[in-house]
């Protein structure tokens, strides 16, 4: 009787323990705390909002401190990163239907309308990225609505619409960042350039002095009568 008792005694033990893990796993696997694991590791650090798709594994939250957004599926297995100039804008649709978006280079078009109750719900944000422009999270209905899904459309047109206006406000800041001002040009460096070799210059040939017959040397004057004296023939009548 009593190892009867002390064996229902360990099968109880181990039924709650065995339930209690089960309870823990479930908790660790709750969709919204595996995509908050997931932004957190990829943003580095808590995010500042996120918006969750409920019962798809989908969502996106920013970081404005290190000026990035993030965007995950399936359950956070897969995210991707962007900064905060690669958003392009934001839309809110209503079954089927835009009813507010929010884009750079345009002005914003509100929500008008905020019916309590809707087909379908939806926000799209498109990026800068030729890979991948867009990502949809479908808001509600939920597939399958859980504890924290929200109760009604309504709750989840004033979240979406709240996203629209902060997709506006990161737009604006983005718009009015002044530009960087290039730094004047500085002086232009000094070019030296090589001096070019000095040319041989042909030197010219000594002139000769010019004497004037005046200033004949009288010597070669006189050696020129005695050996040379012109003897005149009267026959011949020519210089000899």
């Amino acid at each position: 009787m009593i190892e009867m008792l002390r064996l229902l005694l360990l099968l109880v033990l181990a039924g709650s323990a065995l339930t209690a893990l089960a309870a823990l796993f479930a908790w660790y696997a709750e969709e919204h705390r595996r995509l908050g694991r997931a932004f957190r590791k990829v943003l580095g650090g808590a995010p500042d909002t996120e918006l969750i798709a409920h019962g798809r594994g989908r969502g996106a939250a920013f970081n404005l401190a290190g000026n990035v957004i993030a965007v995950a599926w399936d359950n956070g297995a897969w995210c991707l990163v962007y900064r905060l100039d690669e958003l392009v804008g934001a839309e809110l649709s209503i079954d089927g239907q835009v009813a507010a978006r929010a884009f750079r280079g345009e002005a914003r078009r509100p929500l008008d309308h905020r019916p309590r109750d809707a087909g379908s719900v939806g926000l799209r944000l498109v990026f800068d990225d030729p890979q991948h422009p867009d990502f949809d999270l479908p808001l509600w209905p939920p597939p399958h609505p859980g504890r924290r899904a929200p109760e009604h459309a309504g709750e989840v047109i004033q979240e979406a619409n709240r996203w629209i206006a902060r997709v506006e406000a990161v737009l604006r800041r983005a718009a009015a960042r002044p530009a960087a001002v290039a730094a004047p040009p500085g002086p232009e460096p000094e070019v030296r350039t090589a001096a070019p070799p000095p040319q041989p210059v042909a030197s010219a040939p000594p002139a000769r002095e010019e004497v004037p017959p005046w200033e004949d040397d009288p010597d070669e004057l006189e050696d020129e009568d005695e050996d040379g004296e012109d003897d005149f023939d009267g026959d011949q009548g020519r210089l000899l």
